[in-house]
């Protein structure tokens, strides 16, 4: 059995390495690295705080748009997570988000040891204009998708599983593989399903 399958893993573990602002800056592009994504206030931060039971793992803002660099956080010698850019809503200049938007859109195309992407969408704003061209985009790239529809606390029992099986029907129209989940990075809802889905990911080469 190849090593990378035969390790379990620790969420808890990773630690920060490096944020890049090019991919030249980026670790060697082997091993398999999985990246968190999405709408600048959806909360993405949060969810790899709650992932990684670090609280400091990644930095929080009031402020959407906060991570302007692509993180990079080692759980071990074969996996990484990465913190990309948020997109979307940031209130910074036209130019500075043409550069996250340039850099995010030149890691998806060219990181190769990229095995998924883990799309977070705030569940009362779901399939946004930028989540959707993400979406085909993925598709096109036969990278897989598993969507967090976070913040689910925000609304009632009926709502959330009313946007649930929206989300998860219109998901059915890609030939990828996309699924999506309830979460709640708040009140730690959804925390052991987001790890199944990681840990399948990264035990697969």
């Amino acid at each position: 059995m190849n090593k990378i399958n035969e390790v379990k893993i620790d969420y808890k573990k990773a630690v920060f390495l490096l944020s890049a602002a090019q991919l030249s800056q980026l670790p060697p592009d082997e091993g398999i690295e999985v990246a968190f994504v999405g709408r600048s206030n959806a909360g993405k931060s949060s969810v790899l705080n709650q992932l990684t039971h670090n609280k400091k793992l990644a930095r929080v803002s009031k402020t959407p748009g906060r991570t302007q660099l692509i993180n990079v956080f080692v759980l071990d010698e074969h996996r990484r997570l990465i913190d990309l850019p948020g997109y979307g809503y940031a209130k910074v200049p036209d130019k500075v988000k043409q550069q996250w938007q340039k850099t995010l859109g030149n890691f998806l195309l060219e990181r190769e040891c990229l095995k998924g992407l883990i799309l977070v969408m705030d569940i009362r704003h779901p399939l946004t204009e930028f989540d959707l061209n993400l979406l085909h985009w993925a598709d096109q790239s036969q990278l897989m998708v598993h969507i967090l529809l976070n913040k689910s606390d925000k609304l009632a029992f009926g709502a959330k599983k009313k946007t649930l099986l929206q989300v998860t029907q219109f998901i059915t129209k890609f030939e990828t593989t996309m699924t999506c989940q309830l979460f709640s990075a708040l009140k730690s809802t959804g925390i052991r399903e987001l790890e199944e889905h990681l840990s399948a990911w990264f035990k697969n080469k």
